[in-house]
């Protein structure tokens, strides 16, 4: 329970005194709540239905001024006075309920809020190792547990504090009965421990499956198309269906334990009510009037003891969610990029330098991704990364933009190392159109906005006809086209051109293209690489490339293969080199080609 104890502190943490004035606010109304019953008393006896004895007696107390009124106008006050304060406390119960609902949704929007940024600003490193389905099901199902464990907290502790004054006012009544009810009440603690261990089971088998569903679904959604054509339809609804006989003995265990628990619960009140008043009448011969005050006080104090038993099983239900919770907020502090209010934009003014880097994804592997890379990227100028598939290619530009740190190594900004605490400054006047171009799922202008949300549209225009990009033209609704989930109504290369005008719009003085021309067609790939040529002199562009005729007017090439630098130099220089791997590149795709 320590993961519900640590969410209650951020709970008292956000809210202050205004959650302590609010369960203030819930014993007066279980004070009120107390009063009212106690005016039955006297309600019954001045219409004549009962005579009250000496454990009534006291209730008279407050209401000695009854005996100086007329007979005919006693009954009318105390009623009158009985309605009023069922009112006041109704009316403050709920103002209290609105309070508690903006604390408790207040808490929940603070925590969405909190984890989601965290995540935002997480290192890639953290990204990669981690299922992205089970992020999405931690900021949805499992916050909404969480979100549901507070409140039924709050409700406990409401509970609590209802059952501590209506034992007050019990005792005050009639001790006996009072502490045989408490009795009782222990009693069935202790018997329906098990309930709740049981919930706190069923909690972790829920969360393991709609982890699992979410997962399963997320993955067929996105290879919807591979599906389709390889007809695997019938194997991935087996799988569905599967899951689905799981899902259904999960609800049926809850319903078990929740029906089961709840006939234990009543048949225990009506054994241990219907034993009271026959030991009352036939044992003791009780008065009608004191068994009607044990009645009373059994009726009010066991449903409570039910209600907060049930508290505690919904309360284990959603343990596991709490658990889950903490454990991606602790994941995520540990692997959290530096940040800083108003840092400065680090520009790049003479070179990007890697000095001995080595860089690996697992910290226990023995073997790296990246070994031993020294190199320097002139500002201003257009370099080029080539290399195999596997060859570190895409690591090599994470780590020059700060995604991945080094783990041995250093990557130097105009011969200065650059430190944790200046990659977000660095960040800001880097563009990166990458390998598998992503879209929202709004209209071209929105997406394009992202960048600069101020840019007019004429800029608009102009970064589209540099990418190319011109199609958005002709299409019905131009820039407000709606592009669908991830641009899909768009081809791979309109989605492409979209990108880099994007990253064009931002005005990078570093442009970072990942195979950012693979899906385009050699006219409007001629295009861009003029486009990029005009570029030269007035920002920096890092180039992958595998299709090596795209890089012909690259100042400078880097070769990799198997995470080491194998050549570097310029195009032609490096052509010549018969002896090299950047010319067997080259012969190779001419021989395809």
């Amino acid at each position: 329970m320590k993961e519900l104890i640590h969410y209650i502190k951020q709970l008292y943490q956000y809210t202050g005194n205004i959650m302590v004035i609010n369960l203030l606010g819930m014993v007066v109304v279980s004070f009120l709540d107390g009063l009212a019953i106690l005016l039955l008393i006297p309600m019954l006896s001045i219409s004549g239905i009962i005579h009250t004895a000496n454990e009534a007696s006291r209730v008279w107390l407050f209401l000695d001024f009854l005996k100086d009124l007329p007979a005919e106008m006693g009954l009318p006050f105390i009623l009158g006075f009985y309605v009023t304060l069922v009112l006041v406390q109704n009316l403050l119960q709920k103002n209290l309920s609105i309070r508690d609902v903006k604390i408790h949704q207040g808490f929940t929007n603070h925590l969405r809020e909190e984890i989601y940024q965290s995540l935002l600003h997480v290192k890639l490193e953290y990204i990669i190792q981690t299922r992205k389905s089970n992020l999405v099901n931690s900021l949805t199902k499992d916050i909404n547990r969480v979100s549901m464990g507070i409140k039924m907290f709050m409700q406990f502790m409401t509970n609590i504090l209802f059952t501590l004054m209506q034992i007050g006012i019990a005792f005050w009544l009639s001790p006996q009965i009072a502490g045989l009810v408490i009795v009782c009440g222990l009693g069935l603690a202790f018997f329906s421990w098990k309930f709740v261990r049981q919930a706190k089971n069923l909690g972790k088998e829920s969360t393991d499956i709609s982890r699992a569903y979410l997962a399963g679904i997320t993955d067929n959604l996105n290879a919807l198309k591979d599906i389709k054509t390889n007809r695997l339809e019938n194997s991935r609804l087996m799988w569905l269906k599967s899951l689905n006989v799981k899902m259904l003995d999960e609800h049926v265990k809850f319903v078990k334990l929740q029906t089961s628990s709840q006939i234990s619960y009543k048949t225990a009140f009506a054994l241990i009510l219907s034993c009271f008043i026959f030991i009352s009448a036939k044992l003791f011969y009780t008065q009608p009037e004191n068994l009607f005050i044990v009645i009373i006080i059994f009726s009010r104090l066991w449903p409570r003891f039910v209600t907060i038993q049930s508290n505690l099983q919904q309360l284990a239900l959603t343990v596991p969610a709490f658990k889950v919770l903490l454990a991606l907020q602790n994941e995520t502090k540990n692997f959290m990029e530096m940040l800083h209010d108003n840092e400065e934009t680090l520009y790049m003014n003479k070179m990007i330098e890697c000095k001995n880097v080595f860089f690996k994804y697992n910290e226990n592997n023995t073997s790296f991704v990246l070994q031993d890379i020294n190199l320097q990227i002139p500002a201003y100028r257009t370099t080029a990364i080539v290399g195999q598939s596997g060859a570190g290619k895409s690591t090599l530009v994470h780590i020059l933009m700060g995604l991945n740190r080094p783990q041995a190594g250093e990557v130097l900004i105009d011969g200065i190392s650059l430190t944790d605490d200046q990659i977000l400054a660095l960040r800001k006047t880097i563009s990166f159109v990458p390998q598998d171009p992503f879209l929202f799922n709004t209209s071209i202008r929105n997406n394009l906005l992202l960048m600069n949300p101020e840019a007019p549209e004429e800029h608009l225009w102009a970064a589209l006809e540099f990418a190319a990009a011109d199609f958005v033209k002709e299409l019905p609704e131009g820039l407000d086209t709606p592009i669908g989930d991830r641009g899909i109504r768009l081809s791979g290369g309109e989605r492409q051109r979209i990108v880099l005008a994007r990253a064009i719009l931002r005005n990078p003085s570093i442009l970072v293209l990942d195979e950012a021309t693979s899906s385009l067609d050699s006219d409007n790939e001629m295009k861009i690489q003029m486009a990029l040529e005009r570029l030269k002199g007035k920002m920096t562009i890092i180039v992958i490339a595998h299709r090596l005729s795209t890089i012909n007017n690259a100042d400078q090439v880097i070769v990799l293969d198997k995470g080491r630098i194998l050549q570097k130099g310029e195009y032609v220089q490096l052509a010549n080199d018969k002896k090299g791997i950047f010319h067997h590149f080259l012969k190779k795709q001419f021989e395809v080609n």
